[in-house]
């Protein structure tokens, strides 16, 4: 919304010495309808609202901001003065700016010298809100008990205007010099270090911390944080200060962050061959945060959970979880920082990329958790779960209106961003890929770059065709699925492949099949790790000989699960496959893969869902963690579908003998020389039995659950949500109420939100209300209700009935308190995606219909699509999987 304010408190006239001066500077801002109204009564016009979104104008530019701000942290306002120095590059009455939510007191351009530059100042005043965008207030408690705020900032995409009028847009880079004006007893941090602290001349209980000039950067990458904290410090081996800052009292939290942070940074540096470029970088942890981190420059802000380490009461996953954050954050600080985005539409490159590269860096800190593999399951899987519906999106989305950009915050960008990036980096390999990023890097420092000039880099150092096969996969939404069948011909085996879009809903049935450039891998029995032949898929079919492969040998594609695409066996190979899962002869990479697949055809109908049932059987002997960590996953996906029919209890018989095994080999203790992923091994097998109701393990759960609460024996982080969870699923409203107890006696956000994350397993309809109610009360942060009221839609089929009742009745609390961003997507998403009925797809979409969420739009329609795909399953299968259990159960030995 432009509004054109033509009081004599906002324009003034310009002479400019050189071309003839325009006759009046207007100040164009974007604003909010606050201020609109504020406008309004003083006579002004408001432009039309629905005007067609345009981008600034390039005719006036900032070279830099001197920007001073005070927060009061008691009114929750702030003051600021900005003056920025301009260059105004062709002749123009008006300076075009972004500003929303703030109050413009006064303004004025003053032209300098004759060479187009000058100086901008505004004087205006704002709001430290309570909606976790822009300069906003954080609430903590402080060790005394009494409640504080923080002001803390986030600014991506576009709410640096609400701090300070800028020209908000990635490509439009300057310079900032930044002051704040805070009392004297709280901690001042911005992008740059201290480089001045002196007391404010107008009140004694205030002083103005002034930090260094930045290097050229975007608004989206500025930040200041003001409140109490401590900290903890170090230097990398290149001399680069590193700081945690933790809330009072909890240094020690910030331990295992920084040594991650300092093995990170070198890391990176010998990665791209560049430097580092800024004096210090901060980590600090924000009690009221909407995003998992946000990577501004050289102070990059986290939720408490994603950097926060307690070494006695954090869990194996919270630490693996710190670890990744902060290697994705500090990516960004060359990869989106130091060269950026053009526009919103390439945010997938910097998001992708990160989300890649977070795993090689935690590889390298961290050998022991098995990561790559751990990639498949949480990343590669979870994108190609969404890819494959009809409203996913390319991963390169053009985006018009910076309220899009929201929109693509997703698993497309992030994941199926990381996993071509993995696939790429696979079929470039190491040296050249690093070789390629160093020319990048280099050449766009300080600049902006779009994906095109990514694929130029790596295609100068490798030589290979990366911008013809990476269209394929950004430009087109959706992914192959290759269709292999084989025949011995005397030494050698011949295979024929076939490429077609795979769809969630089963077949494709658009006109133009589209096509992929896809680098494929092929090994065989002979050795596993290994490939055999790699080619390029170019065409919709080709064959393939492999050389010298024996009859009695299996043959496999996608070696690692790395390509982006779904294989669909011939029964001949699919059959010669599975003792490979069974004797372990298959990698653990490959075996996830390989039921991944398979289960996801179940889906889409492409094959019966008995079929993969007998294939989970197969995983008996199983021991690696993230393969059982995919196997839960369906079997979850599978329960929920089968909530809806009268066998649920049979599901959970299977889920019982498929664990049991496993969970009886692990017992409940740790074992001498056990490692990380042993104990997160441990935390799932007991979760997936409890949940299911198995006997023993209920009955040790209860009692090792009540030593706990008695103090006699407190359990391990590692133990502490499976047996909640346990618990309270077969639990009343007594031991719901000692959870609560437990909750707000908790010192540590990561057992508070362990606690929020299983409330929802409670089964009483009244049970479930309390919780739902719970979700929404002082006692939660505003970040956390979203997994508490996603908890309870996940927990029961009375739950998912509840939860989205509780979401209509109090849709304008909720969609106000998290104001369109990307934590509205998340809500919805969790609360009706697991409805199975064709009426409820309706349903869904008549209600956001009549009560829009803009920036949540293609979730809707996601979850409508993933609603009626359940709908089919369900009719589809229902029936063949209920003779299957049964017949099953009537085949085991009675005991």
């Amino acid at each position: 919304m432009w509004l054109a304010a033509a009081a004599p408190s906002l324009a003034r006239r310009l002479l400019f010495l050189g071309p003839p001066p325009p006759p009046l500077l207007l100040l164009l801002f974007s604003r909010s309808s606050r201020r609109r109204r504020r406008l309004h009564s003083l006579g002004l016009a408001a432009m039309p609202e629905k005007r067609p979104f345009e981008r600034l104008p390039a005719d006036v530019s900032p070279i830099n901001y001197s920007l001073c701000l005070k927060p009061d942290l008691l009114d929750f306002t702030f003051e600021g003065k900005l003056e920025a120095a301009a260059q105004v590059r062709q002749a123009t009455n008006q300076i075009v700016m972004n500003c929303a939510d703030i109050d413009i007191i006064t303004a004025s351009y003053a032209p300098e010298g004759d060479e187009g530059t000058g100086t901008l100042k505004i004087d205006f005043v704002g709001e430290l809100n309570d909606k976790m965008k822009g300069f906003y207030r954080s609430k903590y408690t402080t060790p005394s008990g009494e409640v504080r705020y923080a002001a803390v900032t986030q600014f991506e995409a576009t709410d640096a205007r609400r701090a300070f009028p800028c020209w908000d847009e990635p490509a439009i880079k300057a310079t900032f010099d930044i002051s704040l004006v805070v009392p004297k007893d709280r901690v001042a941090l911005s992008n740059m270090n201290v480089i001045d602290r002196k007391p404010y001349p107008d009140d004694e209980n205030l002083v103005e911390v002034k930090f260094a000039r930045t290097p050229v950067m975007s608004t989206y990458l500025v930040a200041f944080v003001v409140g109490e904290y401590d900290f903890v410090e170090t230097r990398s081996k290149d001399g680069v200060c590193v700081r945690v800052y933790t809330p009072v009292g909890k240094a020690e939290q910030g331990k295992f962050a920084l040594e991650v942070a300092a093995k990170t940074l070198p890391f990176y540096k010998d990665y791209f061959n560049v430097p580092y470029p800024l004096p210090k970088i901060d980590l600090i942890a924000i009690a009221d945060f909407a995003a998992g981190a946000m990577e501004n420059w050289g102070l990059v802000t986290y939720r408490e959970t994603a950097l926060l380490i307690d070494p006695k009461n954090s869990c194996s996953s919270s630490r693996q979880w710190v670890a990744l954050v902060v290697g994705h954050e500090l990516a960004h600080q060359w990869f989106g920082n130091l060269v950026t985005m053009e526009w919103w539409t390439h945010l997938w490159l910097n998001e992708g990329f990160a989300s890649w590269i977070e795993y090689l860096c935690v590889d390298h800190c961290f050998p022991e958790y098995d990561i790559w593999t751990q990639f498949v399951s949480a990343d590669y899987t979870r994108a190609q779960e969404l890819d494959a519906l009809d409203n996913s999106h390319p991963i390169e989305v053009s985006v018009g209106h910076p309220s899009e950009v929201d929109e693509i915050f997703d698993a497309i960008s992030y994941s199926k961003g990381a996993s071509v990036i993995r696939m790429l980096h696979d079929y470039i390999g190491d040296k050249d890929f690093k070789k390629g990023m160093n020319m990048y890097l280099t050449k766009f420092q300080q600049k902006n770059a779009a994906t095109e000039d990514l694929w130029e880099s790596l295609e100068n150092a490798s030589g290979k065709p990366i911008a013809a096969v990476m269209n394929t996969w950004t430009k087109q939404m959706g992914f192959p699925l290759i269709y292999v069948e084989a025949e011995q011909v005397e030494d050698d085996r011949l295979l024929r492949l076939s490429q077609k879009k795979f769809c969630a809903g089963g077949s494709y049935v658009g006109e133009d099949c589209p096509q992929w450039m896809v680098p494929i891998t092929i090994s065989t029995s002979e050795d596993p790790n290994q490939a055999k032949l790699k080619i390029l898929m170019d065409k919709p079919e080709m064959n393939v000989v492999l050389k010298n492969v024996k009859p009695d040998q299996w043959v496999k594609l996608n070696l690692g699960t790395v390509g982006f695409y779904r294989t669909q066996y011939s029964s001949a190979m699919l059959e010669s496959l599975l003792p490979g899962i069974r004797d372990l002869s298959l990698p653990p990479v490959d075996r996830l893969g390989l039921q991944n697949d398979l289960f996801s055809l179940a889906r889409a109908g492409i094959i019966s869902t008995v079929e993969v049932l007998k294939v989970m059987e197969a995983f008996v002997n199983e021991p690696n963690y993230t393969v059982w960590s995919d196997l839960s996953c369906n079997l979850g996906i599978l329960s929920t579908l089968l909530s809806h029919t009268d066998f649920y209890e049979e599901i959970q018989e299977f889920v019982k003998d498929v664990f049991s095994p496993i969970g009886e080999r692990l017992g409940w203790d740790p074992k001498p020389g056990e490692g990380h992923l042993d104990a997160l091994l441990r935390g799932l097998v007991l979760g997936k039995l409890g949940k299911a109701g198995h006997k023993a393990t209920l009955e040790e759960a209860r009692r090792r659950f009540k030593d706990h609460v008695e103090g006699k024996q407190i359990l391990s982080a590692d133990l502490r949500s499976p047996v909640y969870l346990t618990v309270l699923k077969h639990g009343d409203g007594t031991t719901l109420d000692i959870m609560l107890k437990l909750h707000k006696q908790a010192d540590m956000q990561e057992e508070k939100n362990r606690i929020e994350r299983v409330l929802g397993a409670t089964l009483l309809p009244d049970l479930i209300q309390k919780v739902l109610t719970f979700a929404l009360s002082e006692e939660v942060r505003p970040q956390d209700t979203v997994s508490v009221i996603g908890g309870v839609a996940g927990g029961s089929k009375h739950g998912r009935k509840a939860a989205w009742k509780f979401i209509k009745d109090n849709w304008e609390e909720l969609y106000n308190r998290y104001q369109g961003g990307f934590l509205i997507s998340r809500l919805i998403k969790l609360s009706v995606e697991g409805f199975a009925v064709d009426k409820m797809a309706g349903e869904v979409k008549a209600f956001f219909e009549s009560h829009p969420a803009p920036s949540a739009e293609r979730t809707i329609q996601q979850c409508c699509e993933n609603i009626l795909l359940n709908a089919a399953w369900l009719k589809r299968d229902a029936e063949s999987i209920h003779q299957y259990l049964l017949q099953r159960k009537a085949s085991l030995p009675t005991v």
